[in-house]
């Protein structure tokens, strides 16, 4: 049976909200449970909608969309979310990354609205190709410090985080490197043990704040 993804909507702008819900309405593969002007209540209303994503937009009245993502990292929840802003600055990417967001898509690309959020739901870190060429480049700084040789990754597992930073899927990043899936997932697997992390999202994290 074909299922429909939930998608819960944070964002106070009235006509955009009213936009991206007519989007999400007239595409037979989405439900859109509820939207909301600010996340103050992100917790109760996750926990009882159940949505399998959530777009969240940063800039909010009473709770920005960053803090809200971290009160429910916090509390345990690991429903998908998508950061959806105007702001492509570095500061911003990061904190959004850090708090737990499972992407970030800048307002001016919602026309991809669907493909990110499928890569979300996959398992994927979808990212606007400005905001993916700034975290790469973020990349690059940080392959220039030096590391302690513990946390050394070797060169193949560089390519393979670099192209999960760019929201690339375990298929999309075989088919890049020309290797097959299970060894992309050894190469992942290998790459969270040496950064102790158990997550996309936590490797990510790491990669920013080390």
């Amino acid at each position: 049976m074909y299922l429909m993804k939930k998608v819960l909507l944070y964002e106070d702008n009235n006509e955009l909200a009213e936009s991206i819900s007519l989007y999400l309405e007239m595409n037979s593969g989405f439900l859109l449970l509820s939207r909301f002007q600010h996340p103050m209540d992100v917790l109760f209303q996750t926990a009882e909608l159940q949505p399998d994503i959530v777009l969240m937009d940063i800039d909010m009245p009473m709770m920005d969309g960053i803090s809200a993502v971290k009160s429910m990292r916090k509390a345990g929840l690991q429903t998908p979310v998508l950061m959806l802003t105007v702001f492509e600055d570095d500061q911003n990417i990061i904190d959004a990354i850090c708090a737990g967001a499972n992407g970030y898509i800048l307002k001016k690309n919602l026309d991809l609205l669907e493909t990110y959020i499928e890569e979300a739901y996959n398992g994927g870190a979808p990212l606007s190709g400005t905001v993916a060429t700034r975290v790469l480049q973020l990349f690059a700084n940080q392959n220039k410090k030096e590391r302690n040789n513990s946390d050394m990754l070797t060169e193949r597992e560089k390519e393979v985080l670099a192209l999960l930073s760019k929201g690339y899927s375990y298929k999309m990043i075989a088919a890049e490197l020309y290797l097959s899936i299970d060894t992309i997932r050894v190469h992942i697997k290998k790459i969270y043990q040496k950064l102790g992390v158990n997550s996309a999202t936590e490797a990510l994290n790491w990669l920013y704040t080390k």
